[in-house]
């Protein structure tokens, strides 16, 4: 879409460089209903290449025997030409040669005549004259622009793919298995461990280690996609006799399902929130000394599984040295592992507490109760099982019901590992921070009104732990002591938030002497849950379509495990009918039985009939509102309530294209790519078909990239400072520091370019000049594809009724005024569209439904309807005498009233027989 014509390349064909562009297609203008997914990826515009051999093989007589190596010979090539010939092709020092083997003979003498060419190709074009001109023509072929063939650092896959996408895609059933295990597995966690103990001390060798930590990440994350296709296929044994959690050792890695607990509920939880408390640990600045294994959570055909690299050996024959079974030996090693881990506990904010161990010993611990550390035979520390490293959410205890019975919670949830994310215990400490610094100035002006916060000497704000010291009179700290203790804070002195992650956890006893520690933790953590729906929750737009497909994901996933790899794509096209088509029936098996029967003259025999093919869409619907009460039960009325798909899509907005699509990326599945029509209420969209492949989803680490990172957070801090020039500088850096690190399609790399983007537009450093006509409307006309492609994107991912969508709208309204490649009418609709979604979302006294209003008025005014325009710019004057977009607006209505007026005197004067006008008002563009 974005492959648009030069100036020259128009001139040279015959046409005028400056003739305005097509009008945006119907299904890109407002109000459409229509979704092509078509136009998402176009077909290229090259025509194809023609095939240059039929077959381009090893030889059944590779790799050559003994006596033919010693001669040197180095493999045998067999090539089917699209004459139809069949040669076989020796391979040499001297280069390529074609041999006298056939199928049944082997016979690797020179054929007669036969040339030796240093080149491969050149030996080709010698034996087959189609081949020759075919490769001419493949070397003339254009080539994609280096842009769009750059890698990403992990493996992408599209939810939709045309049919030759799963020839591209390997096919484990192919081999049957048998090649895919490496004849050497590599060692993920020595490569992963060496990478991160690699020196730090320039920037050079930190640029090296994030690098080397990224490459061993990303080949990490490739092997665990394989390993999880095999393993789930069925070509990987399991190495232990326990059906209900089989674990498999493929590659080098140590992949297992996870049992159900009776304690925790579903492994699902676990396995997720293991992943995150890895990352944690991970991306802790400065500890070098604690290492945790590699770790990703891979979805495939609806089994979760959890992949780790192999754990070392345990150093000694001390065992584990840290942990509520650990023990009370005393080492130095056992020393060392604790400092490690205290620095560890105060960067995660998690306090340090004691607990009963099954012997009765009194534990001291940094971290929750399941987590162990051990001394590896790499002589490394480990830290491992950190899946509750997180405090619990109370909302959800049943422990919690005495404290919290007042305000309709503890609920209950399927699992009990709901853990506070760690976001929202970072905001939950910034709202303490302030509601300290509020009580703080309140008790020191009781006490002395004309005392302020003059004498604090240190503010440091570092992650998860807020510091504020003061020195003075006993009143500055007599005041600090009770705010912080009103906050909970766990020192009087110093403002720092920590957190007891085996509070609430079933089983955990604290030994008496910690009481007055565990009711202020218990304190904290219902303090954290009331801090969720008093602050957080209303802060968001309920997610309706996210709840669906959590639901939808849940029974997909017990729906598709019963089922056989030859009725897969039967399976998943019928779930998706029954999902999508409100009143779709499944065809009956005995009734297809029966009229095949008829035209074969014969009675209709026994049918066969599979679970997964008996779904209805009104049974899929009562089992995902089902599953939507168990887990969201104060949501769910906005759900349940609700008569099928239909209903979400009118009541909330939400499409059906976008369903299907948010559906197909949790889940792997590939679709083909063609235009669906997912409005018929009971006819099928989808055929088996149409479901060309499905793909695990991977889970990983996110390795930062530290020295990037810390540029681009000191850029945007310069930029909400308003210093243009010096984020300018460091955004440069910030980009420099990615190049060096990861390709420029990673996220962060991605969205670094595009704010420096910006801010070099915002300083001006854009072309001062256009030199020609010709590049004038070439740029205009670029711009207009690049905006109709975002808009398209848009529309497929989220639908019209976005913030976003309104954003392009008045873009595109404005390329009328700049470069006249739209109809105005096409450009009053994106505005007024515009104007509807700013108002929808931000309200009519917003600045940029303000700004809607004022660009709207002024179309209305260059079209010579200045009633309208008035009524728009009045509406646009909201924010006050003193802002300046409002005196703008101010001028401007004075400026097209006093317009009308002269306009509607000469035409009174004139009478009703004058000629029309054309009235033309010079306006100005105003973006905010």
């Amino acid at each position: 879409l974005l492959r648009t014509s030069a100036p020259q390349d128009t001139l040279r064909e015959g046409r005028s460089p400056i003739t305005n562009q097509d009008n945006s297609p119907e299904y890109l203008l407002p109000g459409s209903h229509e979704r092509p997914l078509m136009a998402l990826l176009p077909n290229s515009s090259q025509p194809e290449t023609p095939s240059c051999v039929r077959d381009l093989s090893l030889s059944c007589w590779n790799p050559p025997p003994g006596h033919r190596k010693m001669q040197g010979d180095f493999l045998y090539i067999t090539v089917v030409t699209t004459e139809g010939r069949r040669c076989d092709i020796t391979s040499c020092p001297k280069g390529f040669f074609l041999n006298r083997s056939t199928e049944e003979v082997f016979d690797p003498r020179p054929a007669q005549s036969a040339p030796v060419s240093h080149c491969f190709t050149d030996l080709l074009c010698h034996l087959s004259p189609a081949f020759k001109q075919s490769f001419i023509l493949l070397k003339n072929k254009f080539h994609l622009p280096p842009l769009e063939a750059l890698p990403t650092p992990y493996h992408t896959l599209s939810w939709l793919g045309p049919p030759c996408s799963s020839r591209v895609h390997k096919n484990t059933f192919s081999r049957l298995g048998v090649d895919e295990q490496p004849a050497q597995a590599p060692d993920w966690n020595e490569e992963l461990q060496a990478a991160r103990d690699l020196p730090q001390g320039s920037l050079e060798e930190r640029l090296q280690r994030d690098k080397a930590l990224l490459q061993v990440n990303s080949a990490f994350v490739r092997a665990v996609t394989q390993g999880a296709e095999n393993v789930i296929d069925g070509f990987v044994e399991p190495v232990n006799g326990n059906p209900e959690d089989p674990a498999f050792l493929w590659g080098g890695l140590f992949m297992s399902q996870g049992a159900a607990s009776d304690v925790f509920g579903g492994e699902r939880a676990a396995q997720r929130l293991e992943l995150k408390g890895v990352q944690a640990y991970s991306d802790i600045e400065g500890s070098q000394g604690l290492h945790t294994l590699p770790t990703a959570v891979v979805d495939y055909r609806g089994v979760r599984l959890s992949a780790q690299g192999l754990a070392p050996g345990i150093e000694g024959s001390e065992g584990l040295l840290y942990g509520v079974n650990a023990g009370p030996q005393e080492s130095p090693q056992r020393r060392c592992l604790l400092e490690h881990l205290a620095q560890a506990a105060k960067a995660l904010s998690i306090q340090r507490h004691v607990v009963v161990s099954p012997k009765g010993n009194v534990v001291p611990l940094f971290t929750s109760i399941d987590a162990q550390g051990l001394v590896g035979a790499d002589r490394r520390f480990y830290v491992l099982d950190v899946f509750r490293s997180f405090p619990a959410d109370a909302n959800f205890c049943p422990e919690a019901l005495k404290e919290m019975e007042d305000t309709g919670f503890p609920k209950s949830f399927p699992h009990g590992l709901c853990r506070l994310r760690p976001e929202l215990l970072q905001a939950f400490i910034q709202h303490n921070w302030m509601k300290m610094e509020a009580l703080k100035s309140v008790r020191q002006q009781v006490r002395d009104p004309k005392h302020y916060c003059s004498n604090i000497f240190c503010l440091e704000i570092k992650a998860y732990n807020f510091f504020f010291l003061m020195v003075g009179d006993s009143r500055s700290t007599s005041a600090v002591r009770e705010a912080c203790k009103e906050v909970g804070s766990i020192s009087l002195i110093i403002f720092e938030m920590r957190f007891n992650p085996n509070i609430y956890s079933p089983g955990v006893k604290f030994p008496r002497t910690e009481n007055e520690s565990t009711n202020l933790q218990r304190r904290l953590l219902q303090e954290a849950a009331a801090f969720i729906i008093t602050h957080q929750i209303p802060a968001f737009r309920i997610a309706i379509g996210e709840i669906f497909m959590r639901s939808t994901k849940r029974i997909f996933n017990n729906f598709v495990q019963g089922v056989d790899v030859s009725s897969l794509s039967a399976a998943v096209s019928h779930f998706l009918c029954c999902l999508l088509v409100p009143h779709y029936m499944p065809p009956s098996i005995a009734d297809d039985m029966k009229k095949k029967s008829r035209r074969r003259g014969r009675g209709a025999g026994p049918s066969e009939s599979t679970p997964w093919s008996t779904l209805t869409a009104a049974e899929l619907w009562n089992m995902v509102c089902q599953d939507a009460a168990e887990t969201y039960e104060s949501l769910i009325r906005l759900i349940c309530y609700s008569t099928g798909p239909n209903h979400l899509v009118e009541q909330y907005g939400l499409q059906k294209l976008s369903l299907l699509r948010e559906f197909c990326l949790k889940t792997g599945i590939q679709l083909r790519l063609k235009d669906y029509f997912l409005d018929n209420q009971n006819k099928a969209p989808l055929n088996p078909e149409d479901i060309l492949n499905i793909f695990p989803v991977v889970k990983h680490l996110h390795m930062p990239i530290v020295d990037a990172s810390k540029a681009f957070r000191t850029a945007q801090i310069s930029l909400q400072k308003g210093l243009l020039d010096q984020a300018y500088e460091q955004l440069k850096e910030a980009t420099y520091l990615y190049g060096r690190v990861c390709d420029d399609l990673h996220p962060d790399a991605c969205y670094c370019h595009s704010v420096l983007a910006r801010v070099a537009f915002l300083k001006g450093m854009v072309k001062k000049c256009i030199h020609s006509i010709c590049e004038y409307f070439y740029t205009c006309s670029l711009a207009q594809k690049c905006l109709l492609r975002a808009r398209l994107l848009m529309l497929t991912v989220h639908g019209e009724d976005h913030p976003y969508t309104a954003a392009l709208d008045v873009s595109l309204h404005n390329l009328l005024c700049l470069g006249l490649v739209m109809t105005g009418s096409q450009s009053e609709q994106y505005l007024k569209n515009a104007l509807k979604l700013n108002t929808s979302f931000f309200g009519a006294t917003n600045l940029h439904t303000a700004l809607s209003q004022h660009l709207l008025a002024q179309l209305m005014c260059s079209k010579g309807d200045y009633r309208s325009a008035m009524a728009h710019e009045k509406e646009a004057l909201s924010f006050g005498e003193d802002h300046a977009q409002t005196r703008c607006s101010t001028e401007f209505l004075s400026t097209i009233t006093k317009q009308a007026v002269r306009v509607e005197r000469s035409m009174r004067q004139a009478g009703p027989e004058c000629i029309e006008q054309t009235v033309e008002v010079h306006f100005t563009i105003i973006c905010n």
